[in-house]
Order: structure tokens, then sequence, then C-alpha cells
């Protein structure tokens, strides 16, 4: 079998481990730059990765579809996980326990007509790396923000009262890894991830239903623990990095090659 990454970071732990095992077992790994204008050209692959989320790899895939080829995850799956508010409305119509997001397509001109009675979150709509993401206690705090992201398209979500721990949950195909993350909005900022042996009850089967719901095949869930202990997703993400779960390249690998089985 041929199978082809789709990335800018072809050292990625999780990527570099996997194409070793797959070079192991006797199949092709081929390295795709997901800027280069000629991705698509040639015999496609067997099926491919897609860890790149610019619009340059994801119009790529878009591509490497249309010509037949299985890509994990989808480029329309990966956008959807792109858009925040989207996201938010597919899972609420789902049943999901998510995160209650408002959207505003302008932080300062929001900002000009809200008065903080209460812990808010603020995140950019659109996730992408050095995104924004704060939480916000005070009018102050607001007007900070406000100065320095005037025009960013925002979701705006209540703060949940929580330990301030993040359960950081990731599937690949069937399997569910799982560790616990300090939050970036606690006091002390993000932390060190750390192992999580047991999940409570249930949110295993959580996180995959995610999967189903999203048409997703590799993808992280981020869930607090309310006051009352039930589960609530903060957010979710395509083909996130998932360092250091044993177990995990052998599942992308077996992954990879049952999409290129079919």
């Amino acid at each position: 079998m041929r199978i082809g990454l789709i990335t800018d970071n072809p050292g990625h732990p999780l990527l570099s481990a996997a194409a070793g095992l797959l070079r192991a077992g006797g199949h092709g790994v081929e390295l795709v730059d997901p800027g280069a204008s000629d991705g698509a050209r040639g015999a496609p692959a067997d099926a491919y990765l897609l860890k790149a989320h610019t619009p340059r790899g994801l119009d790529l895939a878009r591509r490497l579809e249309q010509r037949g080829a299985p890509v994990v995850n989808s480029a329309a799956a990966t956008t959807l996980c792109q858009d925040r508010t989207l996201m938010a409305e597919l899972a609420v119509r789902a049943g999901l326990p998510f995160a209650g997001t408002r959207t505003f397509d302008a932080l300062a001109r929001w900002a000009a007509g809200v008065n903080v009675d209460s812990p808010v979150v603020v995140k950019s709509r659109h996730s992408r790396r050095g995104d924004l993401v704060a939480r916000v206690d005070a009018e102050a705090d607001l007007r900070e923000l406000a100065d320095s992201w005037p025009g960013e398209p925002v979701v705006v979500q209540d703060f949940a009262p929580n330990n301030g721990w993040d359960h950081k949950l990731w599937a690949i195909g069937d399997q569910v890894f799982a560790a616990l993350r300090r939050s970036e909005l606690s006091p002390e900022g993000r932390g060190p991830t750390l192992p999580l042996p047991r999940l409570p009850a249930g949110w295993a089967d959580l996180t995959r239903r995610v999967g189903e719901v999203f048409s997703l095949d590799v993808y992280g869930v981020d869930i607090i623990a309310t006051a009352d202990g039930a589960p609530l997703i903060v957010d979710i993400n395509a083909f996130p990095g998932i360092r250091e779960q044993p177990g995990a390249p052998e599942a992308l690998a077996e992954l990879a090659l049952r999409r290129a089985k079919g």
C-alpha cells in the first residue's frame, strides 16, 4: 500500500512513528507538501493522512478526494472544525453537551455594548495557530482584549466553573486516548500533560459519538468536568498532535491501511 502524508511537519512525533511502522511493514510512505502546486499530480496514493489545516492543504485534499483518494480526515470535516460557530451548532443539534456559544463579527464592536457581570471565555471564531482564547472576568480585561483584537470575529461562551484542568481526549478510529492538562484559562496558565489512567464512565463513548457526528477519524475533544461532574465539551479538533500516547502510532498506521483497503 502507498500512504501519503499531507503535512508541513514530517518530523511530527506521531506521524514519524506511524510512517516508520508502515515502512517496516513493507508499505510505501510519501510526504506531500501541502503548499506544493503539484501535490495532486501523478497516480494518487491508496490513502492520505491530512495533517495540514492551511487553505492550500485543504484545497489539495479536496482535489485528491475528487480523484477518488481516501483522505483522513476529509477536507470537509477538517474545515468544519475550524469554524467554532458551525462546530457548536452541529454539536447542539446532535444533542452533545457542548458549551453554549454566541457569535460576534468583531470583538471591539461586541465589547463596546456589553457589561461583564460574570466570567466568559472569548475565542477566535476561526481556529488556527496563535488564535485568541481568553477568559474575561471584568470590563477592564475585555477592553484590553478588544484593543489587541479589534476586528477579530469571536465566539463567546459562559465560563463553567471547574477545577482548572482540561480532559484531553483523542481518538484514532475507535481507540480513545486520554490525558489531563491544566487549562490555559486557569490562573496558573497552561500546565503539563499528565496521564489519565481511567476516564469517567461514558466519556469514551461520548468521544466516539463526536467522531460520528463530525465524520472524523482522527480528532481531539476537550472536555471539562463541571461542578456536578458532568462532561462539557469546549472544543473539537481535527487531527491534533496526540503526542506521547502509547499505542497511538500503531493505531494511526492501522487506520491508514484500513482506509487504503477501502
